[in-house]
């Protein structure tokens, strides 16, 4: 057995351990990561189990659990698997590949920075009124089913017109606004909620609300406190606080060019 191990074995083993890290770092960031550890327990039971030690009786009810529990578990993490499946397709993983467009590939880049400072002047602005705002921009995941929770909106990205949305008195500012394809699409949005028992009192529904749309999803998430008028950035199931605008930009900036 040992003599016929060659290089298409190690390719496969490598294959394998790449996607169970990947795995892992998904369910990590949304805040799954001990059922993750279950499953992985069972499945290695499983093999020792069936495989090994060849027991028949426990192999046999192993082997009914894992054709029902594949099932189960699709439904159960459909979010986390679409998010996998986005994330390996990504064309930002194959970057390699734009180096032979570069002038394609800045345009894209000027394009997508140009909503980050009305962004960044609005939440300043709304920091320092202790404005409570919650801005979510969507990356690679779609977040159009966000969108349709709340107001659509489809316009363009303009730093009064975000301030004017999270108005004390205006309908729509206790929703998320949603940024996608450079264009405020809608306001108002509801937002799933992290269950992390790890986050602070002290952080209300607004930082809740953020960190969960980042663990179901690549979107970044800014949160402006309203007791406080601290900035924040959610982003794969974690939380930055206390940005201040010039790390804000550089944050939004790093982030639109990868």
């Amino acid at each position: 057995m040992i003599a016929s191990f060659g290089i298409k074995d190690i390719i496969d083993i490598v294959i394998v351990a790449l996607l169970l890290f990947y795995l892992y770092r998904i369910m990590k960031e949304s805040g799954t990561i001990s059922i993750f550890y279950g499953v992985l327990a069972f499945v290695l039971v499983w093999i020792v189990a069936s495989e090994i030690l060849d027991m028949r009786m426990i192999g046999t009810i192993l082997d009914q659990f894992m054709s029902i529990g594949l099932l189960i578990l699709v439904i159960l993490f459909q979010d986390q698997i679409k998010r996998f499946l986005v994330e390996l397709g990504s064309q930002k993983k194959w970057r390699f590949l734009g180096q032979l467009f570069h002038h394609h590939k800045n345009e894209a880049d000027e394009e997508q920075l140009r909503w980050v400072m009305p962004v960044v002047y609005a939440c300043m602005n709304m920091a320092r009124s202790k404005t409570g705002a919650l801005i979510v921009i969507e990356r690679d995941i779609s977040l159009e089913n966000y969108e349709h929770t709340g107001d659509m909106i489809d316009a363009d990205i303009n730093s009064r017109l975000i301030e004017n949305i999270f108005f004390k008195n205006s309908p729509l500012h206790d929703g998320a606004l949603i940024i996608a394809h450079n264009r405020l699409m809608a306001a108002g949005c509801i937002l799933p909620v992290s269950h992390d028992t790890s986050i602070p009192r002290s952080m209300g529904l607004r930082h809740r609300s953020g960190l969960g749309i980042s663990q179901a999803t690549d979107a970044v998430a800014i949160i402006v406190s309203e007791e406080t008028g601290n900035i924040s950035i959610a982003h794969r199931g974690k939380i930055k606080t206390r940005l201040t605008s010039t790390e804000l930009e550089q944050y939004l900036s790093t982030l639109s060019t990868r």
